[in-house]
């Protein structure tokens, strides 16, 4: 019987199987990540104990010798049945589990996509497919898994569970009410267009008009499409609008848009944003995202 002694280093053996299927040794460098030069030491080291030549060296190229050629046909089939091997003894993967979630484009963009590699990272069995859309996705229906909506959770035929509370205040750019053009009251903003976005049940202005004690009868209302877009011209100064703080707190604490009278805030606990799934038992994947993004919110602290 022969020692285990008299086979070559398994690392000069992959060294000659990568850079003779490649006929590079720069390429099989690559591939090993190790240097052209550690690949030449190798194939010069097995050259050296088989006592044959297995490459011809060329100006800038090498090339099979016969000797090589034979060998590099047994190494490689070797190597195949390893490869082999290893696949079909590793427990096969688990196929990943689709959850399709609607929400709104702005929660999407300015929360949900920083922390998605953080959720994937913590469950990479569950894929998130999300399906952004100023119009509220039929969850009973079945056309959304569950959905993540805005609002103070009275939707009909669903079970709404909040996820987070928003604060409310009037936000502008700095520029909007610099110097002489500071607000000193409530109605004082009522001199700037209030922005507003797509609502099937607008009431983040009335609700501060109430708090406030001002009239919008007169205000000059400037419709947009999303909230995106109001975050966007408000930032440009057109406008005062309603920022939501866990949504624009990156643009707070940069100073890219202020409060317009600080210290003024609609606190409604019942506001917030909510995950919204049918009626009857939770599914486990969606139970597990409802989780994940509590901890999430959390971790992120209380709208300031």
């Amino acid at each position: 019987m022969r020692s285990p002694r008299s086979l070559p280093a398994l690392v000069s053996l992959r060294a000659f199987e990568a850079a003779a299927r490649r006929l590079s040794f720069s390429l099989a460098g690559e591939e090993l990540y190790v240097t052209q030069s550690a690949i030449s030491h190798h194939i010069q080291k097995l050259e050296a104990e088989l006592g044959a030549a297995l490459f011809e060296r060329r100006t800038r190229a090498v090339a099979l010798t016969p000797a090589g050629q034979a060998y590099y046909e047994r190494v490689h089939a070797a190597f195949e049945l390893l490869r082999q091997g290893t696949e079909d003894i590793r427990a096969p993967q688990r196929p990943r589990r689709r959850l399709r979630i609607g929400l709104l484009s702005s929660f999407a963009t300015r929360w949900l996509a920083p922390r998605l590699p953080a959720f994937s990272a913590a469950h990479p069995d569950i894929e998130l497919q999300l399906q952004p859309d100023i119009g509220l996705a039929d969850v009973a229906g079945g056309e959304v898994d569950a959905a993540i909506r805005y609002g103070r959770g009275t939707w009909p035929g669903v079970r709404a569970r909040q996820l987070m509370r928003e604060r409310l205040s009037v936000v502008c750019a700095p520029s909007l009410i610099a110097g002489r053009k500071r607000p000193r009251s409530p109605q004082d903003l009522l001199r700037h267009p209030l922005l507003t976005s797509h609502s099937h049940n607008p009431f983040e202005w009335p609700a501060w008009a109430r708090l406030t004690g001002v009239d919008l009868g007169g205000a000059q209302n400037v419709p947009l499409h999303d909230y995106n877009i109001v975050i966007e011209a408000a930032l440009a100064g057109q406008g005062v609008a309603m920022g939501r703080h866990r949504m624009i707190a990156a643009q707070l604490a940069s100073g890219a848009l202020v409060e317009a009278l600080p210290g003024l805030a609609l606190d409604d606990p019942r506001i917030g944003w909510w995950l919204v799934t049918p009626r009857g038992a939770a599914d486990p994947d969606v139970q597990t995202l409802h989780d994940w993004l509590v901890e999430a919110a959390v971790q992120t602290g209380a709208p300031v």
